[in-house]
């Protein structure tokens, strides 16, 4: 087994993190489709629900399933990091039914009425708005700022009372904008702010915000994590294990939010294979991102692996690899937009992405319609912008893909 190799690599605890041989010998942990578990005793019925003993209480609270995936994951986000007194980083996480459910589980654990968070343009459409929309009601206010001047940070922090909270995505979602970790992590913790990180785009691979002292990392683990778009689900990963397993993870299971055993299963089986997947992800995306940098109908690439990137040196010190997610810009704004998807032959049209195909949207008729326009435009997020997500096919066929799309715009 693994746990008897000296520091095991990525692709290793890929495969066998997390695994527990279960009474049966089953090569893998099998879906455990019950309701509830059973005690041998009152008197174990109350050391299980009182922590003093390992077990299993209700599907809700989880089961073996779900405690694969989430030992799994919490092994890839620690990987190779330590604490301040030199021992391995051990990190708790807690799987989700989506990556939404996560995030809230995250914020209503942490925050109360007063309470303000600091954000950054270009996060997620469906993030934007919970914070801008549902935190409010509940007497928690959002406040944007522009993460790449830490100088006006630490103004707007030194001047406003009740900053509780300091929420990160990177790279961003669909603008690939990229947040200096460190730096922000150093300012937030002068301050005395949690600090949270969106790194779905990136999975643990490529970055470890951890590594810079982020609290909480999240996951919409429907993407990359799982990569085969066979389930929904979302895992919220923190490093403070006593408040995780205290009031975390009761807010965790009154909201609701649970993963159930068949998405844990196909989220394990997915994970096995992150490493080798997001070398293809990110090789693809290179290729074709010089690609469209080079056509006359394109007026912008966004890519982290492009050194016309405005956060090209940012991304290449914190990630291991350029993104495996871009953007571009049509020339011919909305109605090109539209023109150009419905021309993909290959190319998926869907509004997902981290599958093994690739998947093209256009956020500004798709993801991000609930974000009022001038917000939308505000977050790089312009009319004729095309979200691709880039999968595992052969860069070539892509290319021609595209190549064909285009010359649909054509004059």
């Amino acid at each position: 087994m693994f746990q008897k190799i000296e520091l095991p690599g990525f692709d290793t605890l890929c495969i066998h993190a997390g695994h527990t041989p279960e009474q049966h010998r089953a090569h893998l942990t099998p879906i455990y489709a019950s309701s509830t578990y059973t005690f041998d005793s009152a008197e174990q019925g109350v050391a299980v629900f009182q922590g003093q003993e390992e077990g299993f209480i209700y599907g809700r609270f989880g089961n073996p399933t779900i405690r694969e995936a989430e030992a799994k994951i919490a092994v890839l986000e620690a990987f190779g990091l330590h604490d301040d007194d030199g021992s391995e980083l051990k990190l708790t996480a807690l799987l989700h039914a989506s990556g939404m459910a996560a995030i809230t589980t995250m914020l209503l654990a942490n925050l109360k009425q007063g309470d303000k968070i600091i954000s950054h343009q270009s996060l997620y459409g469906g993030t934007q708005e919970l914070l801008d929309k549902i935190l409010p009601g509940l007497g928690i206010e959002n406040c944007i700022l522009d993460f790449h001047d830490l100088a006006a940070v630490n103004t707007f922090l030194n001047t406003n009372a009740g900053v509780k909270l300091m929420y990160l995505e990177t790279p961003a979602n669909p603008t690939l904008q990229c947040i200096d970790i460190a730096a922000l992590c150093q300012l937030a913790k002068a301050h005395q702010l949690i600090i949270c990180a969106d790194n779905t785009f990136a999975t643990p691979f490529l970055q470890q915000p951890f590594k810079y002292g982020v609290d909480y990392v999240m996951h919409s683990t429907t993407k990359f994590l799982n990569g085969h778009g066979t389930a929904v689900g979302g895992v919220l990963v923190g490093r403070d294990t006593a408040h995780f397993r205290g009031s975390v993870t009761k807010t965790h299971r009154l909201l609701g939010g649970n993963s159930n055993a068949f998405e844990a299963f196909l989220l394990v089986n997915g994970l096995r294979t992150l490493g080798l997947r997001m070398e293809r992800h990110c090789h693809n995306a290179q290729a074709i991102a010089q690609f469209l940098k080079q056509h006359p109908l394109i007026a912008q690439v966004n890519y982290t692996g492009l050194p016309s990137h405005p956060d090209f040196e940012l991304a290449a010190r914190q990630m291991k690899m350029p993104a495996p997610v871009l953007s571009f810009e049509l020339k011919g704004g909305f109605e090109a937009g539209k023109q150009f998807m419905n021309a993909l032959k290959l190319c998926t049209n869907a509004v997902s992405l981290g599958t093994c195909d690739t998947i093209l949207c256009h956020p500004a008729s798709t993801t991000h319609v609930g974000v009022p326009p001038a917000a939308r435009q505000a977050s790089g997020i312009t009319d004729g912008l095309i979200r691709m997500s880039v999968g595992l096919e052969n860069k070539e066929d892509l290319i021609r893909d595209l190549e064909n799309a285009l010359a649909e715009l054509a004059p």
